[in-house]
């Protein structure tokens, strides 16, 4: 892909997403999110492979269907209260329908089954911006009618996607599925205290994006895409490997790292609310989240050299480590938990 291709690609995708955002009309809104769309399907058919092919089309379909369902919601609320403004969602039939819409544009569970076989399908990078960038602009929707969604469906689909985001991850040796079950499990977090605080969605969608953009960053440092290959990665660069271990143990939300601080504040609001099944509900699911994500560490981490005598050795190229995830992305991914007073201020 030409560099004026992938300018204008990342242009239209920072443009959908500005777009959707500061738009209080509902045509601005779905215009912004088709051109998230349209502008991500050339970076995901990038390879001229069949899988590429297929991924491709099944985000088209599935992200077309999602914004159909968000325009006809909007026009069943025009229709019944003479208004276009995204605020002023009154209609139950059309918050029912914007809230599958938007399950579906973010990969909530039941819906998530195009997340996993579009991110295995596509490249290292593109998976990447699929996991973060294209999530904004449905979370922006999310924060500008949280107050006219049903938190019935919200509830439900955070549990499931907690849940299924867990179990679906223990039989993955793709790197990519493993970080698309990731995905669901943490938007089902977000998605069950989005109705009580969206202070706290805030703070869990940017350590989300913090976290997943560092791992997706180290896995392109190591080149890196199945287990055995991240495995293998110490003979590549053992520094990066050892803090991968940290940001996957951070991911699975263990106390002394970042990862903590929205579980955390999730778990305590979910509990003022008293909703404590549910909290004991995302509490347990984290731990088959925290398997694969220790399962991982192991494979990367405990089997370095001189343990692992037996195993193939990477080639070594001379190749110049990028130094700026060293600057803001991998200390925010890991250190940031005592600094939480201040974010809650």
């Amino acid at each position: 892909m030409s560099p004026l291709t992938s300018t204008i690609l990342i242009s239209s995708l920072a443009t959908g997403t500005i777009i959707t955002a500061s738009s209080f009309h509902w045509m601005f809104a779905w215009l912004g999110l088709e051109l998230n769309t349209l502008a991500i399907i050339p970076m995901i058919t990038k390879q001229h492979h069949p899988r590429a092919t297929e991924a491709a089309t099944k985000y088209f379909l599935t992200q077309a269907a999602a914004s159909a369902i968000i325009l006809f919601s909007s026009t069943i609320n025009a229709w019944q209260t003479g208004t276009w403004d995204i605020t002023q969602l009154s209609t139950p039939i059309s918050s029912i329908l914007l809230t599958m819409a938007l399950a579906m544009k973010l990969g909530l569970a039941p819906a998530h089954f195009w997340l996993t076989e579009v991110m295995q399908g596509t490249t290292t990078e593109t998976a990447m911006i699929i996991a973060t960038w294209q999530k904004l602009a449905p979370m922006m929707i999310i924060f500008m009618t949280v107050n006219n969604l049903t938190s019935t469906i919200l509830l439900t689909m955070g549990m499931l996607s907690a849940m299924i985001g867990g179990w679906g991850g223990l039989n993955q040796t793709q790197l990519r599925k493993m970080m698309a079950y990731s995905s669901v499990a943490h938007l089902g977090w977000m998605a069950a205290v989005s109705t009580m605080m969206t202070n706290i969605l805030a703070i869990n969608l940017i350590i989300y994006l913090l976290m997943t953009t560092t791992m997706f960053l180290m896995m392109i440092m190591t080149k890196s895409k199945t287990i055995q290959d991240l495995s293998l990665s110490w003979s590549m660069s053992p520094m990066i490997t050892s803090l991968t271990t940290l940001v996957l143990l951070s991911l699975g939300g263990l106390p002394p790292l970042t990862g903590f601080i929205p579980k955390w504040l999730i778990i305590e609001e979910l509990t003022l609310q008293s909703l404590t099944p549910l909290a004991t509900t995302l509490a347990m699911s984290a731990l088959l989240s925290l398997y694969f994500y220790l399962r991982l560490t192991y494979t990367s981490a405990l089997t370095m050299s001189p343990n692992s005598a037996m195993t193939k050795h990477k080639w070594r190229f001379n190749t110049k480590t990028p130094t700026t995830i060293f600057t803001t992305p991998l200390p925010a991914a890991l250190l940031l938990l005592p600094i939480t007073p201040l974010i809650l201020m």
